[in-house]
């Protein structure tokens, strides 16, 4: 199966991400480098998503509109369905209590702005099998 794998995508990110700006730069970053993107501007919208989606991975921001990143996490942790995704938060807030934060809600990794690209697909490489 491993030479089938690398000549197809690498596989299926969903990123979670309220500023459009930030969205597009994400998800040209992971086009680039050979994912598929699945948008959602907020938790709500990847909840939904999910239902008919199964992304390899997770990118959520922690502040946005509705739902928090954070509660992204335990409730994707929280359904068996979804409990096994990984999931890649990317928060301005730098503190290592945010770390930490992040990873009891259920994060896998946590990454800060800014990013490089670099940083952002060690994430995803890191946590998507």
């Amino acid at each position: 199966g491993y030479i089938k794998m690398s000549l197809t995508l690498l596989g299926t990110i969903l990123v979670v991400e309220d500023s459009p700006s930030e969205l597009e730069l994400i998800s040209h970053f992971l086009n680039e480098s050979g994912y598929k993107v699945i948008k959602a501007t907020g938790g709500t919208e990847a909840l939904k998503k999910l239902e008919s989606e199964k992304p390899d991975a997770i990118i959520t921001d922690v502040v946005m509109p509705g739902m928090s990143g954070f509660e992204l996490c335990r409730s994707l942790k929280k359904n068996p369905d979804t409990q096994k995704v990984p999931i890649v938060i990317c928060s301005s807030k730098n503190q290592e209590i945010d770390r930490l934060w992040a990873m009891r809600q259920g994060a896998d990794y946590y990454v800060t702005k800014p990013y490089t690209r670099e940083e952002l697909l060690r994430a995803i490489k890191s946590v998507a099998i």
